[in-house]
């Protein structure tokens, strides 16, 4: 097929690569323009604009494509049918939902109608999903409501973290994205309108999403470590200080919600329901991360204490 990609972060490379390696026409590949990136701020091209250079594609970079008068041309003129988006970072206009013949269509990193939104990844994790999966949709002008072409479920491990989980769904989309390719060129596929009474909402992550909370379960906390991975983490306050804490796991155990217990070389805090976090590897603000026992010998920490 003819067709355009839309992408950006390294998430959208294996679909890129798959398309190529599938055969497929792609005259042009759109993507965010490069950006500074980390402490040095070097500006850096996204890693779809890596690969498609990397392939000899053409490549643009609109700053912004809804009133693109100039953009919309090169599309028209290219008359691709189908324009793939998967994690492009923009919302698509109308005009160019309605250029191609076969739509545009998106990779969506969870079993939609749950988890729509920008961190679907994050989100399923965060709340304790042992079962997620990418679905493939015809775009719409809603937030990730439209109509779904395939889907496949990929199991959530009890210690996988969202750095764990996004290059297998990251795989798994790009396999998915040519199958639906495939079905669609070959009208096997009928679309289905998704059950907006099943919907839930995967919104942008915030840094305050990663504050401990005692009054929840440990198990709860820990999902939301595991589902914050790299970014926001999880952190809590010790002695007016943030503490970023790294590694984290459940015991068993009561206390008062955000109590420490200092039990030989090991830090656990008191949480909801007889649970507590016991914490493997911590940060004071302005600080190295260390070990816990190193942490409580540096600080003389002692039971009683309170965190939060």
């Amino acid at each position: 097929m003819r067709l355009v990609f839309c992408g950006t972060p390294q998430f959208a490379v294996p679909t890129l690569q798959a398309l190529i390696d599938a055969g497929h026409e792609i005259p042009l590949v759109v993507t965010q323009p490069d950006r500074p990136v980390g402490r040095t701020q070097e500006i850096v091209a996204p890693p779809v604009k890596q690969l498609a250079l990397a392939h000899g594609r053409r490549v643009l970079q609109p700053e912004k494509i809804k009133t693109n008068e100039e953009f919309r041309r090169e599309l028209e003129a290219i008359a691709p049918e189908v324009i793939v988006v998967v994690a492009y970072g923009r919302i698509i206009p109308k005009w160019m939902l309605e250029l191609p013949k076969y739509g545009n269509i998106n990779g969506h990193a969870s079993l939609l109608p749950k988890y729509r939104g920008a961190a679907p990844i994050q989100w399923a994790i965060a709340n304790g999903e042992t079962v997620t999966g990418v679905t493939t949709i015809l775009l719409d002008e809603g937030l990730d409501t439209g109509a779904m072409l395939l889907k496949r479920e990929v199991p959530v491990g009890p210690e996988q973290t969202s750095v764990d989980l996004f290059p297998i769904l990251s795989e798994i989309g790009a396999s998915l994205m040519v199958d639906t390719l495939r079905g669609l060129e070959l009208n096997t596929i009928a679309p289905v309108p998704q059950n907006e009474a099943e919907a839930t909402l995967a919104p942008i992550l915030s840094r305050e999403d990663g504050r401990i909370q005692y009054t929840q379960t440990a198990q709860w906390n820990v999902n939301r470590w595991r589902g914050f991975q790299p970014w926001p983490g999880c952190f809590t306050v010790f002695r007016g200080k943030k503490l970023t804490v790294h590694a984290m796991r459940v015991v068993t155990g009561v206390g008062e919600p955000g109590a420490v217990r200092v039990d030989g070389e090991t830090l656990l805090v008191a949480c909801a329901n007889g649970s507590m976090l016991a914490l493997g590897e911590v940060q004071v603000e302005g600080k190295k991360r260390m070990a816990a026992a190193d942490f409580l010998n540096g600080y003389q920490v002692k039971s009683g204490e309170v965190l939060g």
